[in-house]
């Protein structure tokens, strides 16, 4: 495991995420991500540590309104966002593009097709 540390644009909101690897990283072209640009990794909930920015931090849902979409309320950048994965457990997707000293465009991403849902 590899603790990552992550925040958006203007530093009030900060965290921390341990991940096995990047490997597996996604991109979604459903109408969210794709406007987004978001590159996601996902980890249980209980790997992942909100340092700082609890008041900062505003959510938006949509579609069937089961992921919490969470950004900063400064400078709009989405973090993270909480769910569930099919088997039911609590999860957070990360944005790799918010990870300290990543660079997501090396990634080998998985692309989903989100759009088709």
């Amino acid at each position: 495991m590899t603790n990552y540390h992550g925040s958006c644009q203007c530093g009030a909101i900060e965290f921390d995420v341990e991940l096995e690897s990047l490997d597996g990283s996604v991109t979604c072209n459903c109408s969210r991500c794709k406007r987004l640009g978001s590159v996601l990794v996902f980890a249980p909930q209980s790997a992942f540590t909100l340092n700082k920015g609890e008041g900062a931090l505003s959510e938006y849902l949509f579609n069937n309104r089961t992921i919490q979409h969470k950004f900063c309320k400064t400078c709009g950048i989405q973090p993270f966002g909480y769910g569930a994965m099919p088997d039911g457990s609590p999860t957070v997707a990360v944005n790799v593009n918010c990870l300290d000293g990543i660079d997501p465009r090396s990634l080998t991403s998985h692309h989903y097709d989100g759009a088709s849902i």
